[in-house]
């Protein structure tokens, strides 16, 4: 069973021009495994870096914190989301499992539907914010 929750975050983007709301989704699954939006950029930058640290270091994360969310989801998904990539002359590195590129494909086409179904119901709450300045 997968519980979800949607919640409305202005844009974090600078400037005077009025932002549009957005919806950011998190995953509670039936597990105790949380997955939201930290993690799955997580997940999408040890794809692209072939390495956590180097991941961590691009979202302006410790080590060990993203060692920790990539740990938690293992443990909890009861299968690895990364694995390990034993290394020759450039060192080890990391990928992402199946099931961690299945699990970040999910998340993105939740928040994909889930965008385009609360879209008029966002430009409604905007026109109402946007009245009240």
């Amino acid at each position: 069973m997968v519980r979800w929750r949607m919640t409305i975050v202005p844009s974090r983007s600078k400037g005077s021009v009025q932002q549009a709301a957005r919806v950011s989704i998190r995953l509670d699954l039936a597990s105790g495994a949380r997955v939201g939006p930290g993690k799955i950029a997580l997940l999408e930058e040890i794809a692209r870096q072939g390495s956590i640290s180097a991941a961590g270091r691009s979202l302006r994360m410790s080590y060990r914190r993203a060692w920790e969310l990539v740990e938690d989801l293992n443990r909890h998904l009861g299968t690895p989301v990364v694995a390990a990539v034993t290394g020759g002359s450039g060192g080890g590195g990391a990928r992402l499992t199946a099931e961690g590129a299945a699990l970040v494909a999910a998340y993105r086409a939740i928040e994909r539907a889930t965008e385009e179904a609360a879209a008029p119901y966002l430009a409604t709450i905007g026109e109402k914010e946007g009245g009240q300045g």
